[in-house]
């Protein structure tokens, strides 16, 4: 049933004072009235749901409920009174059983550094000594530094040569490798018969000119307006009809474009000239 007819079914039953009862004690309430018509039941009262009895319970409620409230009051008066004495007594028991950890800790910190006084006492001497050998070696390389000096010219000299002389093209064949490269006219042979190898222009005209021999091509195998297979015209040494002789011009343009390496002899190995060359591609294909 809801509240509204629960209050109407005591209303009608002449029971007042409902409009302040929750729905638990208008069940109660209704109940006791419907057992009271049973048993034939005594006169209705007006006073209340539940007559004076009720009333009183109520005002007994009233009472204890204050009684609590005063009671939960003096509690709290006193909690924080009670609990600060507290409080700092737990922090002063903390700081004091920490305070006993941290000294043994100390203690064995303090024996530790008395342990490595004596070590670093030992190696003192030793850096000691070993401060006249640095200081001996300083004119070593006070010495040596004149020496470097001197030599950075020697190293640059070399680079500036280097860079200056043509580069070999890619070296795919043995002969490259096994031969004395020279990069300039200043550089011999090491060695009478020594194979040797160089792309510089005035090793190889110098070469030439010492023999009689012209820039020449091989008929047929030109490349357009180029030069084909790369020879020279030495007289009495490898003639041929198919010779055709070009201008130095042509001859070291079709040489710089393909990268080819003059590799040849200046002697044989009894000290007689000799006119052995040959032009190696890169490819290893005839030059």
């Amino acid at each position: 049933m809801k509240v509204d007819d629960i209050r109407n079914q005591l209303r009608r039953r002449g029971v007042s004072g409902t409009s302040a009862l929750r729905k638990p004690e208008l069940v109660k309430t209704l109940a006791r009235t419907m057992r009271s018509e049973g048993r034939g039941g005594a006169a209705r009262r007006s006073t209340g749901p539940a007559g004076r009895p009720a009333a009183k319970k109520t005002t007994a409620a009233k009472k204890t409920a204050a009684a609590k409230k005063t009671t939960a009051a003096r509690r709290k008066a006193t909690s924080p009174a009670k609990s600060a004495p507290a409080a700092r007594a737990t922090g002063a028991r903390a700081k004091a059983t920490g305070t006993r950890r941290a000294a043994p800790a100390r203690a064995k910190a303090t024996a530790s550094r008395a342990k490595a006084a004596p070590a670093r006492a030992k190696a003192a001497p030793s850096r000691a000594k070993a401060a006249p050998s640095r200081a001996k070696a300083a004119p070593s390389r006070a010495k040596a530094a004149p020496s470097r000096a001197k030599a950075a010219p020697a190293r640059k000299a070399a680079s500036a040569r280097a860079q200056a002389a043509p580069t070999l093209g890619p070296a795919s064949s043995r002969s490259i490798g096994s031969s004395q490269l020279i990069t300039s006219l200043a550089d011999r042979p090491e060695r009478p018969g020594r194979s040797l190898v160089t792309r510089n222009h005035e090793v190889i005209q110098r070469w030439a000119r010492a023999r009689g021999a012209k820039p020449a091509t091989i008929a047929g195998t030109e490349r357009g307006d180029r030069p084909g297979v790369l020879t020279f015209n030495i007289p009495g040494y490898r003639e041929s009809s198919r010779i055709r002789e070009v201008t130095w011009d042509d001859w070291f343009r079709t040489f710089d474009s393909r990268r080819l390496n003059l590799i040849y002899q200046e002697q044989m190995r009894d000290g007689r000239q000799s006119n052995f060359f040959r032009t190696e591609n890169p490819n290893r294909e005839d030059g």
